[in-house]
């Protein structure tokens, strides 16, 4: 049997990442969203499969904000498992997901061999300002951790977000979260982790010290688990301050200084986005943080370039050849008495969604 047509053993992300700390073994990862037509998914999945190549631990597929993509993220998240053939992550929100949703987006995952959730609150729906627990839905992350954990026992992995900064519902000011704002907003994090979740990826930022302060301090009020860093690279200056915008991310004055000349010119952005990351990146690593999950807004450049300097990904060592997609009558990632049509989702009824706490 070749390589490619034997079934991978189902392996928690949580897993990948104890297993490479005790080798002292680096990893990296991809996160990808939904496109908005059919066309844009397929472009979507010839990049994927490229970048795949590479040899990333797991990907992630996110909602659509306001429940607009949750059909879509499902499909997407199948064939990333059982095609792509790559360790996948789904995002679920409480976003306009009574619980009969939420379960049934579990069973269909589960059903399709895929054992790893991000949880999340999730945004408000397109046209509101403020989230709004839906009738029979959740209001927070911690619920949805709960409920998974009390429903579904040990057999998902379930990833929680992380801020650096506190989280944006709960900063006010350019001045940044104050200590009681960002304490408490870490007791919450500690809440989930004891709730059921065995692994935190961060919120995008762009100071380091920042971060390395947010896992000490998660540290010292007794969460163990793995803390992932979320690298966003920039790619376009008016990209980068709607994203910072949004989030209420600080960026530090070298920085600011450093984009203003060349804020017009794309190409230097980019070159500039892929400098900073791979030093972030570098500065990550010598703090003994091994993990890096990149923010690639369904792109590829500059994440990969970010690896190659890094060292991570040799392109020399990439096959020229190899068979991407899983053909038909190969083993499938889910157990044997599952069911599974590779290429079709198993959807049992409809649903929406969102993206973010």
């Amino acid at each position: 049997m070749e390589d490619w047509a034997r079934p991978k053993e189902k392996m928690k992300v949580v897993e990948k990442i104890r297993a490479a700390e005790v080798e002292d073994r680096p990893l990296f990862s991809f996160e990808y969203f939904p496109p908005k037509t059919d066309e844009g998914v397929e472009n979507l999945f010839e990049r994927m499969e490229h970048m795949v190549s590479y040899g990333p631990s797991f990907c992630d597929i996110t909602w659509g904000a306001g429940g607009s993509t949750a059909d879509l993220t499902l499909d997407i998240a199948n064939r990333m498992q059982n095609m792509v053939r790559v360790e996948t992550m789904m995002h679920l929100t409480c976003t306009n997901m009574p619980v009969e949703k939420i379960n049934r987006a579990l069973d269909t995952i589960k059903a399709n061999g895929i054992q790893n959730i991000l949880a999340l609150r999730g945004d408000p729906p397109h046209g509101q300002d403020k989230f709004v627990q839906v009738a029979g839905g959740f209001a927070c992350a911690l619920d949805l951790v709960q409920h998974i954990r009390d429903k579904y026992g040990d057999y998902f992995g379930i990833t929680v977000a992380g801020y650096p900064e506190a989280h944006p519902d709960m900063i006010q000011g350019e001045e940044g979260a104050s200590l009681e704002v960002y304490n408490n907003d870490l007791a919450y994090l500690k809440r989930k982790v004891d709730a059921g979740a065995d692994l935190i990826i961060t919120q995008l930022f762009y100071d380091i010290d920042i971060f390395l302060k947010f896992v000490n301090d998660c540290r010292q009020i007794g969460i163990t688990c793995p803390i992932v860093p979320g690298i966003m690279p920039i790619n376009n200056y008016k990209g980068f301050l709607r994203m910072t915008g949004f989030c209420k991310t600080k960026i530090p004055a070298e920085i600011k200084s450093a984009l203003e000349p060349i804020k017009d010119n794309e190409e230097a952005v980019k070159a500039y986005g892929i400098h900073l990351g791979t030093e972030m990146c570098r500065k990550i690593i010598a703090n003994g943080i091994k993990t890096l999950h990149l923010y690639t807004l369904n792109t590829e450049k500059s994440a990969l370039a970010i690896l190659m300097n890094l060292g991570l990904i040799d392109e020399s060592k990439i096959p020229k050849s190899l068979p991407w997609r899983c053909p038909m009558n190969a083993p499938s990632r889910v157990d044997s008495d599952d069911t599974l049509k590779i290429g079709v989702i198993l959807i049992p009824g409809g649903l929406k969604e969102a993206i973010a706490w």
